[in-house]
């Protein structure tokens, strides 16, 4: 077990070999958790980024998206194959 030391601006660091131990490097982002009985928990957090898309963007994914006549024609007679 390990002792660290907090900060004046309650900022901590943690052990190499924990980081080690964690799998964690650099700026990796942590969750933190403080339990009843006083733990203070930490977990790795995976940060996704997020894509905003603006219209111009979505008439892309559409355009992209859009059957060709041959498309739609095929698609039209699978359709007429079943059974309803």
């Amino acid at each position: 077990m390990d002792i660290v030391k907090l900060g004046k601006k309650g900022q901590l660091s943690l052990p190499a070999g924990v980081l080690r131990k964690l799998g964690l490097q650099g700026a990796a982002t942590l969750l933190v958790e403080a339990t009843d009985d006083g733990a203070v928990i930490l977990r790795p957090a995976a940060v996704y980024p997020i894509e905003l898309y603006t219209d111009a963007r979505i008439k892309e994914f559409d355009a992209a998206n859009r059957r060709t006549k041959s498309e739609q024609a095929r698609v039209r007679k699978v359709l007429g194959r079943r059974k309803r």
